[in-house]
């Protein structure tokens, strides 16, 4: 390619920074081929692992950094903030007599009979939370006005105890957020050099803990991650990048830094969503519109569901649990999110006998440094990684390509001084048990998170990405009666693939409890129409062009007196119109698809949520057409001892190369590729796809 062609071109980067590596791929508008780099995270500046990976990147192809156009990021920085509480000093202004809303929390206990439970403990000391009069009613009607004379000796306080960061959450600010308002102008007149993060504005959601938590999470990291962004910024800038850096969301979608700056905590789970926005793409170019994302990094595996080619959403989840798989052991997050759940370990995760006896995986990890014991770095105790490398599944000498020789010879002396030699039996042995309790505990956390939300897992293929993914998949599908897989190329790296995939989009939601037979239309109109002109202004930033910009308005229904409620897509026409049985058949039938049947009853509305979105990303066009020419019956180069239950199989080894459309070949086989490898059971016969991905389908 010459120098010209280069410099017209549309080049674009996606960046996924994990708990253990780096992902970071490079891709040209309309080419069918990617570039892919994965490389060790650098915990102590993570943008060091960023700038390296796409410096090679653009060494690959041989162009500046100047001639990208975008560079897409996620991160795992806000929630590794919440989970090591590595965050800044954080004060909390609430309405007098809620102080204590973070300890009170729901009133509930996760664990009923468990005389020791632990609770969360709040972001904010109680001696961090201070009150205000004022009081805002249900209705939003001023009930106590708001007492400004206070307010010096707040700041006073806040001073005083170093404080970095303020949350404001008063009592009904989602329905009027007037005293919200002026509390935050009044903070940046006189605390200017403290970050200010208003309930009404970070979630104006209903749920006093919950929004109070989500008010509370985003001011602790705010500062941390306003730095992380300014140095990497910076930095790309002296890179030669001109342009805006996006940042993906926890919902999948993507948006410009300087609007994320502002609600930090919205990024979460970045990571994992634009995984499952990748999954969602590498389904639909496979025509298969119900998918189970299967997401296994070296930190953690999480799992979530596309039904009829959409992610599962949710508004309310948790994160940083006391208890890893004990709902409300967390911090509840009331923000638009992609319904992800954390189901197992990572290739990172320890090893162990616990006090009974028995093997235990996780949930500790040896992250990117030390990293598992035969990266050969120090660490002595045996990882999930560590067993698929004695098992077979792995090969030292191709790991990262050829770029990263695994030590073996470590792994080995890990599994049997800490679980082979405890447990009394042979150290291949005791990495098949690792082998076998993460992919079980796995496959029954997926099976359970699917029958919660009224879905049979068994109708859905399973798609599995991160480095890890594939190596367990076979194995995971086997237990949840899954008779096909969708394995795509570059599922080491999706996470980054599908930041390039997602939209430049944003989603907002405001809370207005009403019951439908009660509800105002006018007031809804009018409600849409700013919640329209501000989300509108939120994507132009990302470069979003206004003609090309759609909008979505859904309503979160239930039947009154229900606990959960469910989104329903609306319309504004609907609205403006005043058509109350179009609002209650859109319900009756997103409530009938879900759960199977309706019901006669008067039914509430409690909020409206609008997203907004930019042009779609044309990558799908762009790999649907990367079919490449193979063998019909693709010859190994190598083979290799593979252990699959009961004894060491002599197995062929093939490259990912080595298939294209029309390939087939029976397992048990080994495929790799420089950032995962696929690990293929008897039982599974697999054919390539017009998209060159890999079908798996069990015969047996």
């Amino acid at each position: 390619m010459g120098m010209n062609d280069a410099v017209k071109a549309d080049w674009r980067v996606g960046v996924d920074i994990g708990g253990t590596f780096t992902d970071v791929v490079l891709w040209r508008e309309g080419a069918d081929n990617l570039v892919q780099i994965k490389l060790l995270t650098t915990p102590a500046d993570p943008s060091r692992a960023v700038l390296d990976g796409i410096g090679q990147a653009l060494d690959q192809v041989g162009i500046a950094a100047q001639e990208l156009t975008s560079v897409v990021h996620g991160t795992t920085l806000v929630a590794n903030a919440l989970i090591e509480r590595k965050g800044v000093a954080t004060g909390l202004i609430t309405t007098r007599g809620f102080r204590d809303v973070l300890e009170i929390g729901r009133e509930w206990r996760y664990d009923l009979f468990n005389l020791d439970i632990v609770m969360p403990t709040p972001l904010v000391p109680r001696r961090r939370r201070l009150e205000i009069d004022e009081r805002i009613d249900a209705a939003g009607l001023v009930e106590t006005p708001l007492n400004l004379d206070q307010m010096p000796g707040l700041v006073e306080d806040f001073r005083a105890m170093g404080v970095r960061s303020v949350a404001v959450c008063l009592l009904h600010a989602y329905l009027n957020p007037g005293h919200e308002q002026a509390l935050g102008a009044m903070l940046a007149k006189t605390m200017p050099d403290v970050a200010v993060s208003l309930s009404s504005d970070v979630s104006a959601e209903m749920g006093e803990y919950e929004r109070t938590s989500t008010a509370v999470a985003n001011a602790y990291v705010h500062p941390i991650f306003r730095d992380y962004l300014e140095r990497l910024v910076a930095a790309l800038r002296e890179l030669g990048y001109q342009h805006e850096l996006l940042l993906v969301l926890s919902d999948g979608r993507s948006i410009a830094a300087d609007v994320a700056v502002k609600y930090p905590i919205r990024l979460v789970q970045s990571g994992p969503a634009a995984g499952a926005e990748a999954a969602r793409l590498f389904g639909e170019l496979a025509r298969q519109r119900d998918i189970l994302c299967f997401d296994m990094g070296g930190t953690t595996a999480k799992a979530c569901l596309i039904h009829d080619g959409e992610p599962e959403r949710t508004v309310n989840f948790e994160v940083a649990r006391e208890t890893r798989f004990a709902e409300g052991s967390g911090l509840p997050l009331l923000i638009p999110a992609i319904d992800m759940i954390e189901i197992g370990a990572g290739g990172g995760s320890i090893a162990r006998v616990d006090q009974r006896g028995l093997l235990q995986v996780g949930p500790d990890s040896a992250g990117a440094d030390p990293g598992p014991a035969c990266y050969g770095r120090g660490n002595q105790f045996p990882t999930v990684t560590d067993c698929d490398l004695l098992l077979g599944y792995l090969d030292e000498n191709s790991f990262l390509g050829g770029k990263m020789k695994l030590d073996r010879d470590a792994a080995a002396l890990a599994v049997r001084v800490h679980l082979a030699d405890p447990l009394g039996i042979k150290p291949i042995e005791a990495a098949w048990g690792v082998h076998e309790t993460v992919t079980a505990n796995m496959a029954q956390a997926a099976t359970i998170h699917a029958i919660e939300r009224g879905l049979d897992a068994t109708r859905f293929a399973m798609l599995p990405i991160g480095g890890a993914g594939p190596v367990h998949a076979c194995s995971m599908a086997q237990k949840m009666s899954i008779t096909r897989l969708i394995c795509p190329a570059g599922a080491g790296v999706a996470s980054a693939i599908g930041m390039l995939a997602a939209a430049k989009s944003f989603e907002i939601g405001r809370a207005a409890p009403s019951e439908l037979s009660l509800l105002d239309f006018t007031k809804a109109v009018e409600l849409l129409n700013d919640m329209t002109t501000e989300a509108a202004s939120l994507v132009a930033s990302a470069g979003a062009e206004d003609d090309q910009v759609t909008r979505r308005f859904s309503a979160m229904m239930r039947y009154l007196g229900q606990g959960y409620e469910i989104e329903v897509p609306v319309t504004l026409e609907m609205l403006e119109h005043h058509d109350r049985d179009g609002l209650l058949a859109s319900f009756s039938e997103c409530y009938r698809d879900r759960y199977g049947r309706s019901e006669d009853m008067p039914a509430e509305l409690l909020s409206w949520r609008l997203a907004v979105t930019g042009q779609r990303s044309t990558l799908g066009d762009s790999l649907g057409q990367r079919a490449a020419a193979g063998e019909a019956a693709p010859v190994s180069r190598t083979g290799r001892p593979v252990w699959f239950g009961e004894s060491f199989v002599e197995t062929p080894v093939f490259k990912r190369s080595d298939f294209g459309t029309g390939s087939t070949i029976h397992g048990p086989a080994i495929i790799e590729e420089n950032e995962s490898t696929l690990v293929l059971p008897a039982g599974f016969e697999l054919s390539v796809d017009g998209a060159l991905n890999l079908i798996l389908d069990a015969t047996s």
